[in-house]
């Protein structure tokens, strides 16, 4: 699971196994560590989240999912889901889950699980 945070907003990236884990266990969780420090971001399947939902506490981001919205996600070829969400003082916090396709320029990263790209077919007869 990847996560790009810029400003106000917070992307997270899973390949074909971790939905398929998500999709088995509700929950999928990473850490970057910092010696004797962490930073932990996680994903969470949650009956009680209506609407996608990020939370911060104690060095850890964790992206609640509501239930509906995590099933038609990890069963269908749906790419991702989004949701801006209010976090006061008339600021919003961009949220999105996407399913990582494979890059269609070169890169050094690893890619064998990532989904297959549907605009590869395209980039190659380009």
């Amino acid at each position: 699971m990847k996560i790009r945070i810029k400003g106000n907003t917070l992307r997270f990236r899973l390949t074909q196994s971790e939905v398929t884990y998500f999709t088995e266990h509700g929950y999928l969780e990473e850490k970057t560590e910092f010696g004797e420090s962490a930073l932990t971001y996680a994903i969470k399947n949650s009956s009680s989240a209506s609407v996608l939902k990020a939370t911060f506490n104690a060095g850890k981001i964790c992206l609640l999912i509501p239930e509906e919205q995590a099933n038609k996600w990890t069963q269908t070829n749906l790419v991702g889901l989004q949701n801006e969400q209010e976090i006061g003082d008339q600021k919003k916090l961009f949220l999105l889950l996407e399913k990582d396709f494979k890059c269609l320029d070169e890169t050094n990263e690893d890619q064998s699980d990532n989904y297959p790209n549907p605009l590869a077919e395209k980039h190659q007869n380009g």
